[in-house]
């Protein structure tokens, strides 16, 4: 990324704004007119002075060669980060060669860029040294805490199975009339228990009577989602050990990345947020060149605000990461090669085989939403039923008769018209998510040669 011959995307940039209006915004500054003394440099800072409503321009640097995804710093009032003034700059450096020439960093943005990494220097130091004291803790305060902790989610879930034996023993007719605090006083008394998992499907649950057409059965299929992971949890000591370890996980009992670190290539296969009114959670997904494997980075950020991990789509850096016990998040470490684009795309399957590996995957957790997978030469089309409304579309295999339903909440999405003006009836590789709602469309390559095209 530090070579100004690699260069981003506009994709790729707009991909790091924190909500539509900043998009918006920063692609109207992606111009030069409103910038002067722009400039960039070789070790992987770009800064430039943009013309606003006052009397003095914005000052506007970022650091694009920090590991972790560029980092921003702007005299704008904004509290957006990026703010739109970055988002300009960078699409101004990422457009054509020579608008932003090379050259050395004025004192304000040298002196940002280098205390910045100074700092991050000294609290990876300063990290390094706190995990050997973690470790070295009381083991015996530990235990006693976990047991405790045990204790009390045996008990909520002990509670929880009674109140779900009693909604069905009244009829779940009675879910619609009792409304959505009966299920927040449950999730209420779950998060007292110390199960945040438990207290989260809770709370889902209470969203489902008013979901539309169809509700009951959904609220009996979640009810006995539920059900299986209450007795999963009563009944941890009979299970297998690598379905305990999920049985855990979906409780909510904190886990480690301790899986050995496993060194590769990894291409960036797409990036998206979601967001509630307390915390935006943001899901990378990754692939590895060399292993093959298919890992989760998360990272979070207070309501309102872009968690710091940034890696868009069509990226591809060499780094060691460490996966947690069971599952395919990770924990990113050491890198060693800054996040530069590439034209590697992963390797992909039928249709029928993304529904077999997600099959496979519910095996080891039968609460599974979806599974990462990349389709190889499918092609958006329509159902061809149009008596519901708009019609459903689907992916469907080129070089056969089978397809995969595209999910409900993608269908009206720009990112769904985006996939079909690519592929505009040729084949396409399309990575996403394979449940048991159907397959949600993240990222595309067209035929042959290409750059990664995001659609969330």
């Amino acid at each position: 990324m530090t070579q100004q011959g690699v260069r981003w995307t506009a994709d790729q940039v707009l991909a790091l704004a924190p909500d539509a209006a900043s998009r918006k915004a920063g692609s109207k500054l992606g111009a030069t007119g409103p910038w002067s003394e722009t400039g960039s440099s070789d070790e992987g800072t770009v800064w430039g002075l943009c013309a606003g409503s006052g009397s003095k321009p914005y000052q506007t640097v970022i650091d694009i060669a920090d590991p972790t995804g560029p980092a921003y710093k702007c005299s704008c009032p904004s509290r957006k980060f990026p703010c739109k003034h970055a988002l300009g700059l960078l699409l101004l450096w990422a457009g054509e060669e020579g608008t932003v020439p090379r050259g050395h960093a004025p004192d304000w943005a040298e002196q940002w860029t280098k205390g910045r990494r100074q700092r991050a220097e000294a609290k990876g130091t300063t990290t390094g040294g706190a995990s050997g004291t973690a470790s070295s803790g009381d083991p015996e305060g530990a235990r006693r805490r976990a047991e405790r902790r045990a204790e009390r989610i045996t008990a909520g879930a002990a509670e929880l199975e009674q109140r779900l034996a009693d909604l069905l023993r009244g009829g779940l007719a009675g879910a619609e009339q009792a409304g959505y605090g009966l299920w927040e006083e449950t999730a209420a008394r779950m998060v007292d228990a110390q199960a945040p998992g438990l207290a989260a499907r809770v709370r889902e649950l209470g969203a489902v009577p008013s979901s539309g057409p169809g509700w009951p059965v959904r609220l009996l299929e979640e009810c006995a989602l539920l059900h299986l992971l209450d007795q999963g949890w009563l009944r941890r000591e009979r299970l297998p050990d690598g379905l305990a370890t999920t049985v855990r996980s979906r409780i909510g009992l904190p886990s480690s990345a301790d899986g050995p670190p496993v060194r590769d290539r990894w291409l960036v296969l797409a990036q998206y947020d979601t967001a509630d009114s307390r915390l935006t959670t943001r899901r990378i997904w990754l692939h590895g060149s060399r292993s093959g494997r298919t890992a989760l980075l998360l990272s979070y950020g207070a309501a309102g605000r872009a968690p710091d991990l940034a890696l868009p789509v069509g990226l591809a850096f060499e780094a060691e990461l460490s996966a947690y016990t069971g599952q395919l998040r990770a924990a990113l470490g050491e890198q060693f090669t800054p996040p530069a684009p590439t034209t590697t795309r992963p390797p992909g399957v039928t249709t029928s085989r993304a529904a077999a590996c997600y099959g496979e995957a519910l095996r080891a957790d039968p609460w599974l939403d979806s599974y990462p997978v990349t389709l190889d030469r499918v092609i958006p089309t329509p159902d061809g039923d149009t008596t519901a409304g708009p019609p459903r579309w689907q992916l469907a295999d080129a070089d056969g008769e089978l397809a995969l339903p595209i999910t409900p909440a993608c269908r009206s999405l720009p990112g769904l018209w985006r996939l079909v003006a690519l592929s505009g009836g040729a084949p396409v590789t399309v990575f996403g998510e394979c449940g048991h709602h159907g397959f949600t469309p993240l990222t595309a390559w067209p035929e042959g040669q290409g750059e990664a095209v995001p659609l969330c």
